[in-house]
């Protein structure tokens, strides 16, 4: 039997089941952690070797979908943040918790993002190209509105940029090359076996964010799980938002750049503040990645059904 494969034929109940292997193995978490920076490479590796090279020359000669959806993540999400945690007073009943929102919300989309995506058989490649001017545009997005919300952080923009730069353009070079040895129909025979290794990876992504989760639900369960119904809900509201703005592109379109908005990649905040954030912040990045990583297996049933619609 081949087990990647049948990782991979697993798919979504697989993402699902990294979470709780995870959180019951903080020590695998410890051992893991060094390695993110590899797992975040190796999926955008396998994102482009899956690309729909046809689907990505028509983005490039047809801009207009990719440039909004990436104005969209990378301005108005976080304006819309800014503005509910003014209205909500967000700032002076919880700093720790408005630094995290406004972090989360400053972050372009997961680098993961287009692997969830195919996983759940979306639109993968709108993603990838939505994620790759998003992360273009973050390091001047970000200290923008870490400096129009007056928060204390030093995001060095050169510098984070070049390190995304250098992340994409070598992912880019490896996955197409490999695409190009291979051939598309090679990769679709075997896309039980790429899906097995996608969710692999992955694992040493959420077992290195998540580790200590379990600890602290013990440690404060009140705490911990109204933190995470928090997590839940702006999840929901950042997806719901998103399908209804684009829902004129399609049903199916929407959905998945509604998918790739609420997962944001706070990890490339961590990275980017050498993790010196107060504790309640650190949480609050912990447990919002329940929603990321559960929500393909829990709303696969609506992506289906919105393909099956728009056939």
């Amino acid at each position: 039997m081949d087990l990647v494969a049948w990782i991979g034929r697993q798919r979504t109940r697989a993402v699902a089941a990294l979470v709780a292997i995870a959180i019951a193995l903080p020590s695998l978490g410890a051992i893991l952690k060094p390695y993110v920076t590899e797992a975040v490479v190796g999926l955008l590796c396998i994102a482009f070797l899956r690309i729909d090279v046809e689907a990505f020359r028509s983005y490039l000669r047809q801009p207009g979908s990719v440039v909004a959806a990436a104005v969209w993540t990378s301005f108005a999400i976080p304006m819309l943040f800014g503005l509910g945690c003014w209205i909500a007073g967000f700032e002076a009943i919880s700093p720790a918790l408005f630094l995290g929102l406004m972090l989360q919300a400053v972050a372009s989309p997961m680098m993961a993002a287009p692997a969830l995506a195919a996983l759940m058989g979306l639109d993968a490649t709108l993603v990838l190209c939505t994620l790759i001017v998003s992360t273009v545009i973050t390091p001047i997005s970000a200290p923008l509105f870490v400096y129009l919300m007056g928060l204390d952080l030093s995001l060095s923009p050169l510098s984070l940029g070049l390190k995304l730069m250098t992340i994409l353009a070598g992912s880019a070079v490896v996955g197409l090359l490999i695409r190009r040895l291979l051939g598309a129909d090679a990769i679709a025979r075997h896309r039980d076996r790429i899906d097995g290794v996608n969710v692999l990876i992955l694992f040493v992504f959420v077992s290195a964010v998540m580790g200590e989760v379990g600890i602290r639900f013990l440690d404060d369960p009140i705490k911990m799980l109204a933190l995470t119904v928090f997590a839940f809900a702006v999840f929901a509201l950042l997806l719901a938002v998103t399908y209804l703005v684009f829902l004129k592109w399609g049903s199916k379109r929407a959905f998945a750049l509604g998918m790739m908005t609420s997962q944001r990649n706070m990890g490339l905040m961590l990275a980017a503040t050498g993790g010196i954030l107060p504790d309640l912040t650190w949480l609050y990045f912990a447990v919002s990645q329940f929603p990321i990583y559960l929500s393909p297996q829990v709303l696969q049933p609506v992506a289906r059904a919105i393909a099956r619609r728009e056939r």
